[in-house]
């Protein structure tokens, strides 16, 4: 068992006064050296190399992870990490190298090996089947002798439960969960498989504050009980928050390993880049602001009847970033998408456009090219990365292409144009490919997410909206959007930015519109909220309309 404080296995990466980055060494204090060396880590990856390709994901990686702790895996897009975590969970079987459970090699070439070695993983895209009940997802796919015994799922996933404190109902479908509900059945799942290593990656992505605090109170108690957890996160506040040690990983190398206790989060970033990053989002006061967009009593109805965007009305001004808060399937996708022209409003819905000059157009009932043609400049960057924004079988330049395809009067298509923004997107983006001619479904989510954000703002739109752009981006880079967004800002655009990250919304935004199960709870100043008003209003328990504008 850990120490409260965290505790320094061998080979920790520590920072001694007056030592650069280019001079971390692995060294340890003695005593904790001493006593690490008493101990057998449940696992220990020695040496493990993976490539695809020309592209070199792990390069002789060596990480020991122990029993009683948490462990944060931090590290840039491309530097790695859930490639190596997928080696121990057995989605990937390693090139080279070693891997030890409890002090004994062995060999993980499938999930059913991590789980029978006690691995389990819990994927940052759940994978659940949604017309099944929790006791029928958690027992889907284990050989059962007999027939299934759902009572027995029951009181195993009550003691589960009860043990470490989650709240899950075993008879609920996975279609009327909330987001929270789903990642605690994920977690519940590879606990009835008898997980004692678990992996999560992103773990607090879609979270609420609150959220977030509870899984972080079932974490701890997992800890308390033994169990090795390590988190893929690049949520640095939370790193600090709830983890015992940091690894980190750059390029493919590990870096090194740290106690949380002896570091803070300007030395991880720097560990993660390389060199220093300054952590402050600029908000730049708006400046001749004007009306861009006009939103009232905005309805939306799927195909199934159920209503996901309720009467909402804002104005969004040029000159600002509108911050859009709200839990997963609050309404935010639907919303820009109907903005965008790729959903249809109910009667009485009504959105308005206003260009530089101050002439208006509505969009409602008009495709994309439409819109397009009324000449706004809109630019839209998608939640779903591959299915609506990329096609993933063209590469990058073919990517840029989309956009420009029905420019020029031309019956030949202009390539250099594409070409020459694909370079300077994957160059200014630092995006990790072998090129541009690399088909985008190859690529990283983080990668994928670079191309799309770098083509889409490469238009200079007066209209630019963006739903969770910086979800799985390093920080270095997440940083350079923000500071693009900005820089829309000052240029005189409109920003709508749908985020999860309360305390990035909180300080990138000008105003935040906060959404609950499709309507508006309040929209808050961004200079003057705190993340736990804007969490309660979430989940409709704040008091909007003291919030509201």
């Amino acid at each position: 068992m850990l120490p409260a404080g965290g505790f320094a296995p061998p080979g920790i990466c520590t920072l001694k006064e007056g030592m650069g980055l280019e001079n971390i060494s692995k060294v340890a204090p003695p005593e904790e050296t001493a006593a690490a060396a008493e101990r057998v880590p449940a696992v220990r990856m020695e040496g493990i190399t993976k490539t695809f390709g020309p592209v070199t994901a792990n390069d002789n990686v060596s990480l020991d992870i122990y029993n009683g702790e948490i462990l944060s895996l931090l590290g840039e897009n491309g530097s790695g990490k859930t490639t190596l975590m997928n080696m121990l969970s057995g989605i990937y079987y390693p090139d080279a190298g070693t891997i030890s459970v409890n002090g004994k090699p062995v060999s993980i070439r499938s999930p059913k090996d991590a789980f029978d070695l006690h691995i389990g993983m819990i994927h940052q895209h759940f994978k659940l089947v949604n017309v099944l009940t929790a006791a029928e997802n958690i027992i889907l796919g284990l050989n059962e002798k007999f027939r299934l015994d759902l009572k027995g799922v029951r009181r195993s996933v009550a003691e589960i439960c009860e043990r470490y404190g989650f709240e899950i109902d075993p008879d609920k479908k996975v279609y009327d969960m909330s987001v929270s509900e789903k990642q605690t059945l994920e977690i519940v799942k590879v606990l009835y498989r008898g997980a004692d290593i678990l992996i999560l990656d992103e773990p607090t992505a879609v979270l609420t504050p609150q959220e977030t605090q509870r899984l972080f109170g079932v974490m701890r108690n997992m800890k308390a009980d033994g169990k090795s957890i390590v988190i893929i996160t690049h949520k640095l506040h939370e790193v600090m928050a709830i983890s015992d040690r940091v690894a980190v990983l750059r390029k493919g190398a590990f870096v090194g390993s740290i106690a949380t206790k002896d570091t803070d989060p300007q030395q991880l970033t720097d560990m993660m880049v390389g060199h220093a990053v300054t952590l402050n989002i600029d908000r730049p006061e708006p400046v001749n602001i004007r009306k861009c967009l006009e939103v009232e009593n905005l309805s939306v109805v799927d195909i199934e009847g159920v209503t996901k965007l309720d009467s909402v009305s804002f104005t969004a001004y040029g000159g600002e970033i509108l911050g859009v808060a709200g839990v997963s399937g609050s309404g935010q996708k639907e919303l820009l998408e109907v903005i965008a022209g790729l959903q249809p409003a109910r009667p009485g819905s009504s959105v308005i456009y206003t260009d530089m000059e101050g002439r208006t157009s509505s969009l409602l009932g008009k495709t994309p090219m439409e819109i397009k043609k009324l000449g706004v400049h809109l630019a839209f960057v998608p939640e779903d990365r591959l299915g609506m924004g990329l096609v993933g079988d063209l590469d990058i330049a073919d990517n840029m292409l989309i956009r420009t395809y029905t420019d020029g009067s031309s019956m030949f298509v202009d390539m250099k144009k594409p070409r020459r923004l694909a370079e300077e997107i994957v160059h200014d983006f630092e995006v990790v490919t072998p090129g541009i001619t690399t088909p985008v479904r190859k690529l990283s989510g983080g990668n994928v997410q670079k191309v799309l954000v770098g083509r889409e703002i490469s238009g200079k739109p007066s209209l630019l909206m963006s739903a969770y752009a910086v979800r799985g981006l390093d920080i270095n880079t997440s940083y350079t959007i923000y500071r693009l967004m900005n820089e829309q800002k000052q240029r005189g655009a409109a920003v709508i930015y749908v985020g999860e990250d309360l305390d990035v919304l909180l300080e990138l935004c000008d105003r935040i519109l906060v959404l609950c199960a499709g309507k508006v709870s309040g929209i808050v100043d961004g200079r003057n909220t705190t993340k736990e008003q804007v969490g309660l209003m979430m989940t409709h328990l704040g008091l909007p309309e003291e919030a509201a504008e």
